[in-house]
This record gives structure tokens, sequence and C-alpha cells, in this order.
């Protein structure tokens, strides 16, 4: 079910063709509904419960209740409010209301991407923000730039083709975890796979947020929801390790509760030429409230959390602990005891497939931590360089070409 909203303003002054924006469909302006009052979640089967985290940890706490900021507070010195070419943040802010429910991860997706979008020095007037269908599809009404809202896990392919047409703007996409790895599976790997110059942005809360909360393609296994009241059956996908699978050039991962890291991975991503697959964990206060919080809250982050760095020792936990290769198999140690040191950990490098692929699949373990930062980085030919490269020398050797002539070529009819 799509979301008819679009935003109704261009940016003044511009000579390029503008991509087609719709006008905001009345039903945009409702606020978001939560559950029914009342309501209680049905009884899962007996013994079925969410993979439990590290011996020990304890859930983080939540936001304080009663908050009435609607958008999270950005640290001080947060810096991208002004770029060299005189833009600033809130040229990329739009007239549109921010129609998120308040505490939603997203207004902290929304404000990183519009205060890194100054620093990236490209003209205002070629950058292009592209979405498919959930509450991530609102995002191009909310960025004063060129936008769409397409239909539901077609952006990549939107995208494909503005990219092919038109190779010289920046186009983001935006998606979420319903509509990038259920309908939209098959678009997603082969932008991949074909390496199209674009970054993609996906919005992982492990829930379906527009619809009202039904477990989606990377809700853990026994989760309950109003579409599976005894609790999901089905194995998550794990997006690293289906972006790897899918030869992606680049893939990162990151976290709407650490600024600083999303705006460097965003940026990261912009530098990349070709496919750059940025996954988010972003939190649904409403439906899925602390999905991620053993690895995005202070009171767990440091031991669950493994931030990667290229050319650096795999350590965690304020250096105390490390990951070593055990044969092919990566194994937690304990680096404060003297049996272990760094230098006994893996050294990351973000260019080896083998190593991003032992990396990309820390999924669900308990004694091992889930890696953030950039996990693999490849550099080959974009698909648009290779198409217009093939055009381009074919018309060399053939001409321009007559389209009216290859339509009327060859066996015709004439129907009296």
């Amino acid at each position: 079910m799509a979301d008819n909203e679009t935003k109704n303003d261009t940016p003044n002054g511009t000579k390029k063709p503008a991509l087609p924006l719709q006008q905001l469909d009345a039903d945009a302006t409702k606020k978001p509904s939560g559950p029914p009052s009342g309501t209680k979640k049905p009884d899962g089967p007996p013994g079925a419960k969410k993979p439990a985290g590290p011996p020990g940890s304890k859930k983080p706490a939540g936001p304080p209740s009663g908050t009435k900021s609607k958008k999270p507070t950005m640290p001080p010195g947060f810096s991208g409010d002004g770029g060299g070419d005189g833009l600033t943040r809130k040229d990329f802010q739009s007239d549109q209301d921010v129609r998120w429910c308040p505490g939603c991860g997203d207004y902290a997706i929304l404000s990183t991407v519009q205060r890194l979008l100054p620093d990236l020095g490209v003209p205002k007037e070629d950058i292009v923000f592209i979405s498919g269908i959930g509450c991530s599809g609102r995002f191009p009404y909310y960025m004063d730039t060129y936008g769409m809202h397409s239909i539901h896990g077609r952006a990549p392919s939107f995208a494909t083709g503005l990219k092919s047409s038109r190779p010289e703007l920046d186009v983001w996409v935006v998606t979420g975890d319903g509509d990038a790895l259920s309908i939209g599976g098959n678009h997603l790997i082969h932008a991949m796979r074909r390496n199209v110059d674009l970054q993609m942005l996906l919005f992982n809360n492990e829930i379906y947020g527009l619809t009202k909360g039904q477990y989606s393609p990377t809700s853990e296994r026994g989760k309950i929801t109003k579409s599976s009241p005894y609790g999901s059956i089905d194995a998550p996908f794990n997006p690293v390790a289906l972006a790897l699978g899918a030869d992606a050039t680049f893939v990162a991962r990151t976290m709407d509760r650490d600024p600083k890291h999303m705006k460097a991975m965003m940026r990261r991503a912009h530098d990349h030429r070709g496919m750059s697959f940025l996954e988010i964990y972003q939190n649904c206060n409403i439906f899925n409230d602390g999905a991620f919080f053993e690895f995005t809250e202070k009171e767990t982050k440091p031991e669950r959390a493994l931030f990667l760095d290229d050319g650096k020792p795999l350590t965690y936990a304020g250096g105390d602990r490390g990951l070593r290769l055990d044969g092919l198999t990566l194994q937690a140690v304990d680096l404060t005891t003297g049996r272990w040191s760094a230098d006994d950990c893996v050294v990351y490098d973000e260019t080896n497939p083998e190593l991003a692929g032992l990396i990309g699949r820390l999924f669900w373990q308990e004694d091992l931590p889930r890696p953030f930062g950039v996990i693999y980085r490849e550099e080959r030919p974009t698909y648009e360089e290779l198409l217009h490269t093939q055009i381009d020398g074919i018309t060399e050797r053939k001409g321009e070409g007559d389209l009216d002539a290859l339509l009327h070529a060859g066996d015709t009819w004439t129907i009296q």
C-alpha cells in the first residue's frame, strides 16, 4: 500500500529538467497511529524467545518517558551546517512538515544527510533522492532537492534509469528493510552487481512501521507481531551478507544513535565511485523499540559493537577485547590477561573480500560483537561508464542512426 505524498516545491533558478513531483495527499497530514489501546501481545509458542545477548547483559533503558522532543539533539559542535559553496543545512530543508512518529530514528538520519550535503560541493540542482514505500519513502519530501517517491521496492530501478541517462547527477536511494528486502530484493541485488554509481541508504528497523507493526525480512526468529502472533518462524536476512553476496563494491553499516559515525559513513559512501550500500540501524520506538539498544546504548555498546578501522587490529571494549583467527573462524579473546595482545588480533583490510565475508557474517552470535564501519570496498568500472562507452563505440562505427528508419525496417504490415 503506497503513501501518495510528494513534495510540491522545486529549487529556484535551476535549468536542468526536474523529475516529476506530485502534490501531497491529504491523508499525509494525519498523525501516524500506534497500536489500539488495551491490546495485548499474543502468547508465542512454548519456549519461543528473542535471541539473548551476551551473558550478564541486559537491555538498556529507552528514551525517558514523557519526552516532548520530536527531533534528536545533535552533539555539540556537530559539523556540516555550512559548505564551501555557501550552502547550509537549511538550504536542503523543504517546506514540508516532517511527519514521522516523535522519537523515530529517521529524524537523526534526515538531519545527518542535510548536514552532510553542504560539505560535498555538489550543485544543489544535481542532487536527487529516490525512495520506495514505507516510512523511509517520505524522505524526498523533506529534502529541498529533486526527488521522487517511487513504487514499492523499485527505487533501485528508477535510480538505475536516471543514472544511466543522466550520469552527471548525484543520485541517492532511500529505502527500508521491508521495501528493499522483500518485494524489492531482486531490484536491489541487480543494482549492486551492476555497480550503478549511486548511494543507497537502507533504514533497518526490523519491522514494518508504516503498515503498523508486521514482521519484516530482518525481524528475528520468534518475533511476535500482528502478522506472526505465535512468533515468526522465518530466518532473518543479514543485509550486509546479502550485499556481499551480490558483489556490491561498497558495503558499510552504521546506526542512527551515533550521528558522527553515521555522517562519516555517508561521506565514505558518497566518495566511493560505484554502488554504495549503507545499512543504518534505525530505532522504531512505536513498533520495535530497543531492537538495537545492545549495540547503540552506552551501557552495552562497547562490548557489543565492533568499529572497523582499516589497517588497525580488530579490538573493542576499549581495547580490552579483540578478534583473532582460529583457523577460518573468528574468536573473541580477552586482551587483559596477558595471554593475548592486539598483535594477535586480525588487522582489518576493507579491500579483502575473504575477510569481509568473515566479518559480514557476524550476526546474532552471543559471544561476538557486531561490526560497524566500512566492511568492504572495491574499485571497478560503473554500469553507466560501461554503458556510455559501449554506446559511443557503436555510434562511432555505425553513425547516429535513424529511429524512424529503424521502426519501419524489416517486415511491416498495414492494417486496413
